[in-house]
């Protein structure tokens, strides 16, 4: 079984990823009745990635916050049968709302198609002060010694992590391994108990291995 997982990880790590629509994507966008809207926000998004593609890092990693952002937020139980759906990109952009982590997997996908290394990038689940709800954002990360950069759904900003003053470190992870780490930067890795499901595995299957 720990052979299995790990091959399926090794995968997953070397695998280059594409956004490509299948015959089940494109069934769904010529039976909406927002069809128009959708084919709009793809081409936008198809030629954002198309511009983008040799810009400086921090311009690069501002257009797709910025993109993305422009969606608009949903609770996961308003548009799916259970609570805490990690939805697929091409699920984000077809029905054009998410909650956090939709936002932070959309980004992270777009950034490996402009060309930014899977090793740079990381998932991190915070608090924010004053709310109950845990939130995911989306951290780009020079090396293990380098103060995270933030691409939160809650702001436009590209920023240090260090500046965002409300956020609460809990832990981050991305395809390759996971850590603690503090607003400077990481400290240990760790290994993340997922409960019963583990939505990050369940996701990269359906992104590379069932093109959902």
């Amino acid at each position: 079984m720990k052979q299995l997982i790990f091959l399926i990880l090794f995968m997953n790590y070397t695998l280059a990823y594409e956004f490509k629509l299948n015959k089940k994507d494109l069934s769904y966008i010529n039976n909406s009745s927002r069809k128009p809207f959708i084919l709009n926000r793809l081409a936008k998004y198809e030629s954002m990635k198309t511009e983008i593609k040799n810009y400086e890092l921090i311009k690069k990693l501002s257009y797709v916050n910025t993109f993305m952002n422009k969606t608009f937020s949903a609770q996961d139980i308003s548009t799916q049968s259970s609570i805490d759906y990690w939805a697929t990109p091409k699920e984000f952009l077809l029905q054009g709302h998410g909650d956090c982590e939709d936002y932070a997997i959309a980004k992270y996908f777009t950034l490996l198609e402009v060309g930014i290394p899977k090793e740079k990038l990381y998932f991190a689940v915070v608090d924010i002060k004053g709310e109950k709800a845990s939130h995911m954002v989306l951290l780009y990360l020079e090396d293990k010694n380098s103060t995270p950069l933030v691409l939160d759904n809650l702001s436009f900003l590209v920023i240090p992590f260090t500046k965002r003053p409300k956020l609460i470190p809990r832990f981050a992870f991305n395809e390759i391994d996971s850590y603690k780490f503090t607003p400077e930067k990481f400290t240990e890795k760790v290994k993340i108990n997922w409960g019963k499901e583990d939505k990050w595995e369940k996701l990269l299957l359906r992104v590379y291995n069932l093109n959902e």
